[in-house]
């Protein structure tokens, strides 16, 4: 027996990977995030299936349903939205398997800030704009934010910020971005990446309104210069004269072609 903790991807049901579908159809028990976890993904489950909307239980009544499906040799397809590597709330069932000596393994998703980049047709790495991209959030009832992981800290690098569950706090990030990187730096709201329903608002960080944020929650913002920059170098890689192990370049190449 054995618990596939697998990352349901943003919201639309063909984003999910082939590994995390097959498990699906391969387990007689699901237990899925209901919240955001999108229902058509259990039409993957095999017939007579026990399928539990986990939106409503406690972490100990989880582990209970997992403790049942262990005691009868079942295996349980455990399903969280995005990619389970962040803010998924997977650690703390871990501990607890390990504890019982319950076996798991863990499939990868489409996390949200990818989807939120492909509706926005963005790279969200240019060179000379920005290398580098901070998942960040701001401070929440269910977990707090360590004092050093700041927006304000984040900010001094310049590096793009995919700051997740924090659109009703827009009015705080705006105030609290726009001394490092300007009033007139990109910024984008996408709301439910992926799903039907998606909703894409492009702005700066001077002008959005932050009323726009009332009342939601799944959306997700992105701010920096690499948003629909037009002005930016480009990638050393592709480039004619660069010299690199599957394209050799000049009469003594670093990485000579083998015969």
């Amino acid at each position: 027996m054995t618990v596939h903790f697998i990352g349901a991807g943003p919201g639309a049901p063909d984003l999910i990977t082939l590994r995390g579908r097959d498990l699906i159809a391969a387990c007689p028990v699901c237990l899925y995030a209901g919240s955001l976890v999108p229902e058509a993904l259990l039409a993957h489950c095999p017939p007579g299936a026990r399928i539990v909307n986990t939106a409503p239980l406690s972490l100990d009544e989880i582990m209970a349903e997992i403790s049942a499906a262990h005691a009868a040799g079942q295996d349980v397809a455990r399903l969280h939205s995005g990619d389970l590597s962040v803010w998924s709330a997977m650690g703390e069932q871990l501990r607890r398997l390990r504890a019982l000596g319950i076996p798991f393994d863990v499939t990868p998703g489409v996390p949200a800030f990818a989807a939120a980049a492909a509706a926005l047709e963005a790279e969200l790495t240019l060179p000379g704009v920005a290398q580098s991209l901070v998942l960040t959030r701001t401070s929440g009832r269910a977990s707090s934010m360590p004092e050093a992981e700041s927006l304000e800290n984040f900010a001094a690098t310049g590096a793009t910020l995919a700051i997740h569950l924090s659109v009703h706090v827009l009015a705080e990030v705006q105030a609290r971005l726009i001394p490092r990187y300007g009033a007139d730096c990109p910024v984008a709201v996408v709301f439910r990446a992926s799903w039907p329903d998606q909703r894409v608002i492009r702005a700066t960080l001077g002008s959005i309104d932050p009323a726009i944020g009332v009342g939601e929650r799944t959306a997700l913002i992105l701010v920096g210069h690499a948003l629909g920059a037009q002005d930016f170098d480009e990638s050393r890689l592709y480039a004619g004269d660069y010299d690199r192990r599957y394209r050799p370049v000049g009469t003594d190449p670093r990485f000579p072609e083998t015969a």
